[in-house]
């Protein structure tokens, strides 16, 4: 699968290095920011689908900063590349639970590895988040129909009996009666639980 890459890197050798690698991979590379600061700008580049993210970069923001930055604003996946494999530095890139973590000098092997781990880390938590029918469906080993699954979506999102009837035009009864179906599915005896259980 073709991806655009922003490369986050000041090391001007060692990014078009990686540049050449993704390219080499089948890659598009989006852009290549040489300071923390001006990396915060690129990020707003709504096609961007992973970013490569060096630790110690040059400007008033870390790559660790950066990172916080992408958790807190942004839904965009992105992999450390770093000179140093201290456990500081690791302890500390850890806590932003990044999708990767390349220590350079790195390899084309590498990389993909953690691109793919990456995307695919990245797709398993959107689809927990997005509550795809298919997570639920193969997480909990069960077979909802599309209406079970639409009162799911509206339970979980806190809509009281009355909402979830006026948006899929239903009954009040109907919505409870799906209710205890559902309950019974995931072994749970209150919405509580059942948010609890599938998030």
């Amino acid at each position: 699968m073709k991806i655009n890459v922003l490369i986050v890197e000041d090391g001007g050798l060692i990014a078009q290095e990686i540049k050449a690698a993704l390219e080499n991979l089948g890659h598009r590379v989006a852009g290549i920011v040489m300071n923390g600061d001006k990396a915060l700008d690129a990020f707003s580049n709504p096609n961007l689908d992973l970013i490569l993210l060096d630790i110690n970069i040059k400007g008033s923001l870390s790559g660790i900063d950066l990172a916080a930055v992408l958790k807190e604003k942004y839904r965009i996946p992105y992999i450390f590349l770093t000179a140093f494999s201290d456990d500081h530095t690791l302890n500390m890139a850890k806590e932003t639970l990044p999708y990767g973590y390349i220590v350079k000098p790195f390899n084309e092997f590498d990389l993909k590895v953690n691109i793919d781990i990456a995307l695919h880390k990245f797709k398993a938590e959107n689809d927990k988040q997005d509550l795809s029918k298919s997570y639920i469906n193969e997480t909990f080993d069960l077979k909802l129909s599309d209406r079970e699954f639409d009162l799911l979506k509206a339970f979980v999102s806190g809509m009281s009996y009355k909402e979830a009837a006026d948006s899929l035009y239903i009954s009040v009864n109907t919505v409870k009666s799906y209710q205890k179906r559902i309950y019974q599915m995931f072994d749970v005896r209150t919405k509580v639980e059942l948010i609890k259980k599938i998030q």
